[in-house]
């Protein structure tokens, strides 16, 4: 069997935004196949078996036949490598866990050249599976070994690499189902949600409406909480602290048990909950300190943390904190412990 030499990928392109292919964000590949023109899927023996042995879900692609095994019918038929790439990296997002579901390559007019596209929210994942899922096709080409389950992962990889937090992505689904087409803006969580003049931007769970004053006055939890109580807002008992010997003053003068924080922190770094004697006490401001301005100690109140989001003035969702613990079986380290749960 003759041995063909790779499918060459001239240009690759992310568009974020509307394009002449939709108005989702895609990867547009521009693909010389070289001789590979001249061989159609059903010309290279042993192929077709290949990518179904290594791609069994192909069976699901309905292609433009429109129905269940319209791709396995086109490769049967006779379709070119740069259609057979555009199916093989759609398959591959599927099995990681990032559905495409949406593809066209189509030939221009110098031959054996074609633009390929496929649907992909994160650039970096897009490009993740275009690598291997051309080492996939031409490993099925040359009738070389391939292990599909290192593509699997390492795209997976990509996509917890690239993942929202939890409140921006929880916005960016609700956008979704809204048919609010959105454009990750950096490595974070900036988001920009539709386009033009009715374009929103949102981080995490902010969005360019909110106030900057309002948030400034809740990045400092002990000046909030001064404001609330001044408008008859029920607030724990607590106070700024310089160092642990005050922190263990400050304890016993409120009442134990306690909550040792940073004034300023966020993602409960550096919170440490129930504290009652002076060691974990004086510990708790060590383990505090790093991680803010100040350090406040607070009365512990008893009961169930809980989140809500406010949208025009209305609480629109709500979430529930759970304490997660673990229990020692005398051989597990706390680390194995935690990597179980």
């Amino acid at each position: 069997m003759a041995t063909f030499n790779d499918i060459q990928l001239l240009r690759i392109n992310y568009l974020r935004g509307p394009s002449v292919w939709t108005y989702r964000p895609i990867l547009e590949v521009w693909l010389d196949l070289g001789d590979l023109e001249d061989w159609p899927s059903d010309k290279i023996p042993g192929l077709n078996e290949r990518l179904t042995a290594w791609l069994p879900a192909l069976i699901e692609h309905h292609c433009g036949v429109g129905e269940r095994g319209g791709f396995i019918q086109r490769l049967e038929g006779g379709t070119w490598m740069g259609h057979v790439l555009e199916h093989v990296v759609i398959e591959l997002l599927n099995l990681a866990g990032m559905p495409a579901e949406f593809g066209q390559t189509r030939e221009i007019s110098r031959r054996g050249v074609y633009r390929m596209v496929f649907r992909c929210p994160e650039e970096d994942v897009a490009r993740t599976a275009l690598t291997w899922g051309h080492q996939l096709l031409m490993a099925a080409i040359n009738d070389q070994p391939f292990d599909v389950k290192p593509a699997i992962q390492a795209i997976k990889t990509s996509i917890n690499d690239r993942y929202l937090g939890p409140s921006t992505g929880c916005i960016v689904d609700a956008a979704s189902e809204r048919r609010i087409p959105h454009i990750r803006l950096n490595d974070g969580n900036l988001v920009q949600l539709g386009y033009g003049a009715a374009q929103r931007r949102i981080w995490t769970a902010e969005s360019d409406q909110t106030s900057a004053i309002a948030e400034g006055i809740a990045q400092d939890k002990d000046f909030t909480k001064r404001l609330l109580s001044a408008c008859g807002v029920p607030v724990p008992d607590g106070r700024v602290v310089a160092n642990a010997d005050e922190a263990w003053q400050v304890a016993q003068d409120i009442g134990l048990p306690v909550t040792v924080k940073p004034s300023d922190g966020n993602h409960a770094r550096g919170v440490t909950l129930e504290l009652s004697g002076e060691a974990e006490i004086k510990a708790a401001f060590a383990l505090a300190e790093p991680e803010g301005s100040e350090v406040i100690v607070e009365r512990f109140i008893e009961g169930t943390e809980h989140r809500l989001l406010v949208v025009g003035g209305k609480v629109v969702a709500a979430c529930r904190g759970e304490t997660v613990s673990v229990a020692g079986n005398g051989k597990s380290t706390l680390r194995d412990l935690v990597d179980v749960v």
